[in-house]
């Protein structure tokens, strides 16, 4: 096929507790920018809405031209690995020390190889990673002065994973598969989770945009109609949009609709903190250091890693959703999806202080 596997882990290995569905590696480039720039980005701001390679590049230079200030001192435009499965991956495997890996293929170009050294040294697991001949994908992450982001991938022309070439050693011996919902990866989505459950694994989806939810509703609802998925990540957007988009929207009707298909139904609030569900308890918990936001940027992302962390340590609802509210927090004190040392230790210090389990972490 073209493709050949990382070899960043001995073969002996134990196979990692969860895996992320990443069918495309990704590079994120994130910055601060202000709004006249954003005016000129096509599509709705703070959503997510691919573009061509051109469009990317154009977008590029303009921020270039167009930075604004950093606020930390260092470079105010960060390049890092990225997507919504790879921030969660990551996350779990440098910030809770759950073992991880993540099954897709990356460019033979320089972003891939950034790719891989970015999630190697976070500690996943790229044996289930391929490599194969032509671009990795990237993403300009823009964010405005509020903190909120506005994203726009460059996907179209990128390698990725086909449907095809799932193999059952890419998900044998774990216990949680990880997937974003994309409309034009769905047969790779519903092939990986067929796999994934004939090999016992829990499956977490993420509902990755209000405009994916509003656009392909029908055939989300025909996903979570199949009994497949486990667990399921909604913001408040794209929550609003499963159940019509309706302008008046009670969070709580949507979380109701996804607890009838999923063992385990969250709706991320932002500010407002999350509610969840399982079986017949509800829990609403508050937000935590969102008075420090500099970047939405993973926010959902990470707080999927502290819910799954919950999981995996078999810690009750409520205290899923507490350690979720803290990492969702430490991710937005920086730019980008990757959360810096400094702030790991601030999720720490509050998970210390809550009363929570604490990582056990490898030195």
């Amino acid at each position: 096929m073209g493709a050949e596997a990382e070899q960043q882990q001995a073969p002996s290995s134990p196979p990692p507790v969860v895996v992320g569905l990443q069918l495309s590696a990704l590079i994120d480039h994130v910055a601060h920018v202000d709004w006249s720039l954003l005016d000129r980005v096509p599509g709705d701001r703070g959503g997510s809405q691919q573009v061509s390679f051109e469009e990317l590049n154009h977008i590029l230079t303009e921020v270039n031209a167009l930075i604004l200030p950093s606020r930390d001192d260092l470079s105010p435009v960060r390049t890092m690995a990225g997507g919504s499965v790879a921030n969660t991956i990551r996350g779990l495997s440098a910030g809770f020390g759950i073992s991880t890996g993540i099954i897709g293929a990356r460019g033979d170009d320089d972003q891939g190889l950034l790719f891989v050294n970015n999630m190697s040294f976070s500690g996943v697991d790229l044996t289930r990673l391929r490599t194969k001949k032509g671009h990795t994908a990237q993403c300009a992450c823009l964010v405005d002065a509020s903190g909120n982001r506005t994203m726009r991938p460059c996907l179209s022309s990128a390698v990725k994973l086909q449907a095809n070439e799932f193999v059952k050693e890419d998900f044998q011996g774990s216990k949680w598969l990880v997937v974003r919902y994309a409309q034009q990866n769905l047969e790779q989505i519903i092939e990986a989770i067929r796999v994934a459950k004939q090999e016992g694994l829990s499956v977490s989806l993420d509902l990755a945009s209000f405009e994916m939810v509003r656009d392909y509703r029908l055939q989300l609802i025909a996903l979570l109609e199949t009994g497949n998925i486990d667990l399921c990540f909604a913001n408040e957007d794209e929550a609003r949009e499963i159940i019509g988009g309706e302008l008046t929207f009670d969070p709580e009707v949507a979380l109701a609709f996804l607890s009838k298909y999923c063992k385990w139904a969250v709706v991320t609030l932002a500010s407002k903190g999350c509610l969840a569900k399982h079986g017949k308890q509800v829990v609403q918990v508050p937000a935590i250091g969102e008075s420090n936001a500099v970047d939405a940027t993973g926010a959902g992302d990470l707080f999927a890693s502290g819910f799954l962390y919950g999981l995996v340590k078999g810690l009750p609802l409520e205290e899923c959703c507490k350690v979720g509210a803290c990492s969702g927090g430490s991710v937005i004190r920086a730019l980008g999806g990757e959360v810096r040392p400094e702030n790991w230790q601030w999720m720490y210090k509050q998970m210390h202080a809550g009363g929570l389990l604490l990582p056990e972490l490898k030195n």
